[in-house]
């Protein structure tokens, strides 16, 4: 508690809830606000560390009350930042997680990682839609669309959602299902956090208790020849199995094996369920695409999924940009090859590209805002703004989609889409139908700092 007036807003919040109230310059703040992406620094008049859903329901009547809006993070890998005349509901403490093995369910609070789902689904030989990182938070991943390495198998994480409680910006808590609010429910699975906050989601589980998988890495002195082989060979794939292919500048980092470390490499990801041995024989060509500086592809338990990606667990200020692409022919290969080669000089992090289609290209079974479901490829770049680099960050990420450009679809995922980028990741009917909707739920934009597209 704090000894301000009882006027400030730290204090009449603090009297409406019971988890922890902070003000911007109580020294706690800085700690419970830190988001898992440096570049996003919050600055909001009154933080809450919500305890329960009641907490998040009095924290958005709060904010309407006195003119103020509403912000939400759980993990920070992708909140909007939180600023002045906010409100910013923190909801890590949502972290229950009960899985119903009968139903191959699971329910999960707002606060929940992936990692967490994995570890209390895997004793039931179950598997949750995570993506390549499980120190994710689900409901944000999710609201976003969430492509993960089972989705040429099992679709986009919005489109295993069975219910999601909701706290609409009237401070009214709400449960949405197909057939109760279904507009909200459509609008939720897929179109961001611009409709309510979400303080649990029921999500479906699926029956994978092992996967072949993991990276090869190669030199990127036969870049060419593994991004050509690549692309040649990912359309082959049956859907059950899943594929990457990035250009990695690497740090020099003493958690990286040596051979990696400080090296600029190409990362090829790979994932299949079903028989090891089948799926060996799916990835003979890759390995025998060039000597390996590292191979750890081998049959895992499916809740050791992030070793495939190797995404870094530490805080980072990443910067990053997304697209779409409707093909990849051999011209598209030597751009991306050219472009994202250590002569280009450019000072990205992570240049990727992923092989979509299967049941990511199909429609979910009850219609949500998951759009580029016609796109064959996924283009994701990410760089880390650091000195003395930082400033030419941005523009090396924009060079790199500049130049893939001619084969892109438009838009991109929601999940992959950098600040300026997000309204294009929906198709036009869809951005008016959500657009229609944010007005008649959200009329006074209370929501707006919680929103990931304008």
């Amino acid at each position: 508690m704090t000894s301000l007036d009882a006027s400030t807003p730290v204090t009449a919040l603090a009297a409406l809830v019971r988890g922890a109230v902070f003000g911007p310059d109580d020294p706690a703040a800085a700690v419970e606000t830190a988001a898992y992406n440096l570049m996003t620094v919050h600055r909001p008049d009154v933080a809450l560390l919500a305890a329960d859903a009641a907490d998040v329901a009095a924290a958005v009547s709060f904010a309407g009350r006195t003119g103020r809006t509403v912000a939400v993070q759980a993990t920070g890998h992708s909140a909007a930042a939180a600023g002045p005349g906010s409100v910013l509901v923190l909801t890590r403490l949502l972290d229950e997680v009960t899985v119903d093995p009968v139903a191959r369910t699971a329910r999960v609070g707002a606060g929940v990682r992936w990692q967490q789902v994995l570890d209390a689904a895997a004793p039931y030989g179950l598997a949750a839609l995570c993506g390549s990182a499980p120190g994710v938070g689900v409901v944000g991943y999710t609201l976003g669309g969430g492509l993960g390495p089972l989705g040429r198998e099992y679709g986009y994480a919005a489109d295993r959602v069975r219910e999601i409680e909701v706290v609409t910006a009237g401070g009214e808590p709400v449960r949405a299902t197909a057939d109760r609010e279904p507009e909200l429910f459509r609008a939720l699975r897929g179109g961001g956090a611009a409709f309510g906050i979400v303080t649990a989601m029921t999500i479906e589980l699926v029956p994978v208790p092992t996967v072949f998988g993991g990276g090869i890495f190669y030199s990127t002195d036969i870049a060419r020849t593994v991004l050509r082989r690549w692309q040649q060979w990912a359309p082959t794939l049956p859907e059950h199995a899943g594929t990457s292919i990035a250009r990695l500048n690497l740090p020099d980092d003493p958690m990286l094996p040596p051979p990696l470390r400080g090296c600029p490499v190409v990362h090829l990801r790979f994932t299949a369920t079903g028989p090891a041995e089948d799926a060996a024989r799916l990835l003979a060509p890759m390995r025998a695409a060039g000597p390996a500086l590292l191979d750890t592809v081998a049959e895992i338990p499916f809740a050791a999924i992030g070793s495939v990606h190797m995404d870094p667990p530490q805080p980072l200020p990443a910067l990053e940009r997304g697209a779409l692409l409707a093909e990849l022919p051999e011209a598209a290969v030597e751009a991306f090859a050219e472009i994202t080669a250590p002569s280009a000089g450019l000072p990205f992090t992570v240049a990727e590209l992923r092989r979509l289609g299967g049941a990511l290209a199909r429609e979910a079974d009850v219609p949500n805002t998951v759009s580029g479901r016609a796109a064959a490829y996924s283009l994701f770049v990410v760089g880390v703004a650091v000195p003395p680099v930082a400033e030419a960050v941005p523009g090396a990420l924009d060079a790199v989609l500049a130049r893939m450009a001619p084969w892109s679809s438009g838009g991109s995922l929601l999940n992959f889409a950098g600040r300026g980028q997000r309204d294009a990741a929906f198709a036009p009917g869809d951005l008016e139908r959500l657009r229609r909707l944010r007005a008649a739920v959200d009329p006074s934009g209370i929501l707006a700092a919680s929103a990931r597209w304008s």
